[in-house]
């Protein structure tokens, strides 16, 4: 009887040791913490104001009225950031013929590295509308909070470091009002429908 409780109970710990780990999975392993739409999820998101590309404060009032997906990342990303953003502005020119359905928000979580010219020049390699937004770190970290993000340094073999941090897309309607989100691992027909529900909700 004894054996078979300490097997049970490693059972239980392999199972939550791999829970974790699926909810907790990095970006240097190909992907990184996501969230996903629960009851409290109605309280993300929020007025703010950070820095657009042109290095002026960018209000998010300038959004009121068009639905968007918001996301955040880094322009240091080896992989999520741009595969994200490029999959984002794929998924949009598939809506069909109208013009800018949603737009496109990229928000830095590393804003010692990511000044507005970073994020102008970053934004600019997908050769479609995207809304670069950076700030100091203490409008970044507020803003974060208001949106559930998660994100943390990870230190390289280099000295320099990385940054883990929230992958998951949130997709925000007219009103401001979080209407659903958009999974790294989610199928692109998941994807492309809950965009067209956010473009018709416009």
């Amino acid at each position: 009887m004894r054996r078979f409780r300490l097997l049970l109970w490693l059972a239980v710990a392999i199972a939550a040791a791999a829970g974790a780990a699926i909810f907790l999975t990095h970006e240097r392993q190909g992907s990184a913490p996501v969230i996903r739409t629960t009851a409290s999820s109605s309280s993300l998101g929020g007025s703010f104001t950070l820095i657009g590309t042109d290095g002026q404060p960018f209000a998010s009032t300038r959004l009121a009225g068009k639905p968007y997906a918001i996301f955040f990342g880094f322009t240091h990303c080896p992989d999520v950031c741009p595969t994200t953003l490029a999959r984002l502005v794929r998924l949009r020119q598939q809506l069909g013929p109208k013009d800018d359905p949603f737009a496109i928000v990229f928000v830095s979580v590393d804003p010692e590295r990511d000044r507005p010219v970073d994020m102008r020049n970053y934004v600019g390699l997908f050769n479609s509308p995207v809304i670069g937004l950076t700030g100091s770190p203490e409008q970044v970290a507020k803003v974060q909070k208001q949106f559930g993000i998660f994100s943390q340094k990870v230190p390289d073999q280099t000295g320099g470091y990385s940054v883990d941090h929230t992958a998951t897309v949130l997709l925000f309607d007219a009103t401001g009002k979080l209407q659903s989100t958009i999974a790294p691992d989610e199928p692109d027909s998941a994807a492309l429908d809950k965009l067209k529900m956010l473009a018709s909700a416009g």
